[in-house]
């Protein structure tokens, strides 16, 4: 099994571009299963995810290729409406096919899904919904199944704002007759870039952004091309880990003001930060100051970015209160930066960070796929060698992690299997 080693203490410098967005172009591929015509996508990272949803679209029957960043995809006919336990355990994103096979197809058998450990992410939300719009809707061994004739529209309150219920439900309304109107929707740009998408190809969306979308449904869809929006998680990940190790980092091709509450956070630790239209920048030579920090749907601070920022709390001078409030299993990277020597209390949803003034390198275990990257980001910052295993979950959504942070000055390798890896 892959792990990465990474000797501590370099500070980071230089310019990197930021990729395209896994957690926009996984529904933009699911919605491509919709209508028929040739969808050619660009932008789109080369992640484990991306790679899993392309192959469950080619297993339903649609034809869709990957060369560097470019994906073309065309689903005229379809050869399966099931997607099965295989492929879905290994990502969540899998049920994003769930309401585009009922709305076009009429039917589907989607596995109940898999992904991250890091808590209870309930899937009844996209069945209510699908409900509303008509569908039978049942679980049975493990698999959850849909069939309608027609959808029809609705409208639908979310109890929770869920950003793939509100995709799911979203994509199924597109061929739905009448209006559908979802309340309390999700507001998260990839939201926002699933409706763009969607909307070139015929689709009549209004208030993708904001906290309630109005669809009226159509007959059907066709092709059209699109660029994925930049990943703003892959860039907040770079920005910490410049101002970790007190260097001068600067993402190109990036959304700054996808990343305001971040970038403000950033500034209250005392990093300085510069914004471009298309670029951030971050510069510190000092060690960053306390700051707390609470999670919540966007445009709050994004659960996504909780681990890589109490890596750097934890370095941090003062203490710091971190309240994740989206998934209750995400604390499970703080064991193993205590590991590293960093001081911090979990107090229910509450970690207690006390900075020290070094952490220390060790091996560590990843348990979801944002306590990687903060595992790695901490080995950045620390002395000595740190080597960070079961990066099978970095894999899923950072596109040459290694190559990046190492093009910054990172000394960071990727250690196969068994082999060993010496780094001076």
């Amino acid at each position: 099994m892959d792990r990465l080693v990474i000797s501590g203490g370099t500070r980071l410098r230089g310019t990197i571009k930021a990729s395209g967005a896994k957690n926009a172009a996984l529904p933009i591929l699911a919605s491509t299963i919709l209508g028929a015509g040739e969808c050619e996508l660009s932008n789109v990272p080369r992640v484990v995810d991306v790679v899993t949803m392309i192959k469950l679209l080619n297993l339903l029957g649609c034809s869709i290729s990957q060369e560097g960043d470019r994906v073309v995809a065309k689903c005229d006919q379809l050869r399966s409406s099931e997607a099965p336990y295989d492929l879905v355990r290994t990502m969540r994103a899998s049920i994003l096919v769930l309401g585009p096979l009922v709305a076009r197809w009429g039917e589907a058998t989607v596995s109940l899904p898999g992904g991250c450990a890091i808590g209870s992410r309930p899937v009844n939300f996209h069945l209510a919904g699908l409900a509303k719009l008509g569908a039978e809707v049942s679980i049975e061994h493990g698999y959850i199944r849909a069939r309608a004739s027609r959808l029809k529209g609705a409208r639908i309150y979310c109890d929770v704002s869920t950003v793939t219920g509100t995709e799911n439900l979203m994509m199924a309304a597109c061929l739905a007759d009448g209006v559908t109107v979802i309340e309390n929707a999700a507001k998260e740009p990839e939201v926002g870039d699933l409706a763009s998408f969607l909307v070139k190809r015929g689709a009549r969306i209004e208030g993708a952004g904001t906290d309630v979308v109005t669809i009226e449904g159509v007959g059907q869809l066709h092709g059209a091309d699109h660029e994925v929006i930049p990943d703003r998680i892959e860039t907040g990940t770079y920005l910490v880990a410049g101002a970790m190790t007190r260097g001068d980092v600067c993402v190109e091709s990036c959304r700054p003001d996808h990343l305001e509450s971040l970038t403000l956070k950033l500034r209250a630790c005392g990093v300085t930060v510069e914004e471009g239209k298309e670029t951030l920048r971050v510069r510190c030579d000092q060690r960053p100051v306390a700051t707390d920090i609470k999670t919540g749907a966007y445009p709050a601070f994004p659960t996504d970015m909780q681990a890589q920022m109490v890596a750097l709390l934890a370095i941090s001078r003062g203490t710091s209160v971190v309240t994740e409030t989206i998934f209750e299993g995400r604390f499970m990277h703080i064991q193993e930066l205590q590991r590293m020597g960093a001081d911090i209390k979990i107090e229910g949803h509450h970690a207690v960070v006390t900075g020290c003034e070094r952490l220390t390198g060790a091996p560590v275990m990843a348990s979801d796929l944002r306590a990687s990257a903060g595992l790695v980001l901490a080995g950045l910052a620390a002395d000595g060698v740190t080597e960070v295993s079961r990066i099978y979950h970095l894999d899923r959504g950072y596109e040459r992690l290694e190559e990046k942070l190492g093009a910054l000055g990172g000394i960071i390798q990727r250690q196969k299997g068994s082999q060993s890896v010496k780094i001076a």
